[in-house]
């Protein structure tokens, strides 16, 4: 069975150790077919003045936030209309594409054009899967469905949804939307 050891300065919390040891879990069982209580994960710490490079002692960087918890906090700042809160988690460069729109960049744009399509939208999550992508890139996927009013006054519920983000250093810095919204809306 596969053994994964890592060595890091003292420095990390608890959970920074936990989301690692799963992170290589499973990347080792994206990887090869090995059965989850087989992968065997080992963390060593060493005292930051027991680290050299280039004749130098290091301190360790602190941990990236976990991104699934990024997003999730930035969808429901955007759902409260906490806007300068949904702003604060956007990264440099920050672009948004929903159905049918070409690249917005600024909330503000949203909102005007959402006002057309729905009064207000709720979403129930099924879950959020993280990743990491190319070069400094984490990917999270968050699915479920919509729910909300139409600008007429009628109800909605039961839309699928899914969303797609992309963070750099925490930060949110790609967001593609894709939804039943438009087809449920035909049918009312």
């Amino acid at each position: 069975m596969p053994v994964v050891e890592l060595h890091l300065i003292k420095g990390y919390g608890e959970e920074d150790k936990r989301r690692l040891g799963h992170a290589l879990t499973d990347a080792v069982r994206f990887v090869l077919p090995a059965p989850l209580d087989g992968v065997t994960v080992m963390i060593h710490e060493m005292a930051p003045d027991a680290y050299y490079r280039g004749r130098d002692t290091k301190t360790p960087a602190p941990a990236l936030p976990d991104p699934a918890e990024v997003v999730r906090a930035y969808l429901s700042a955007m759902e409260a209309r906490d806007l300068d809160a949904a702003r604060a988690m956007q990264g440099d460069g920050f672009t948004m594409y929903f159905p049918g729109t070409g690249p917005m960049t600024d909330l503000a744009e949203l909102i005007d054009w959402a006002r057309a399509r729905y009064s207000f939208v709720n979403k129930t999550y099924e879950g959020f899967d993280a990743m990491p992508g190319a070069g400094d890139i984490s990917v999270v996927y968050c699915r479920g469905t919509l729910s909300g009013e139409w600008p007429d006054g009628t109800a909605f519920s039961g839309i699928r949804f899914v969303d797609r983000f992309e963070l750099v250093a925490g930060r949110i810095t790609r967001q593609d939307v894709w939804n039943d919204m438009g087809e449920m809306r035909g049918r009312t």
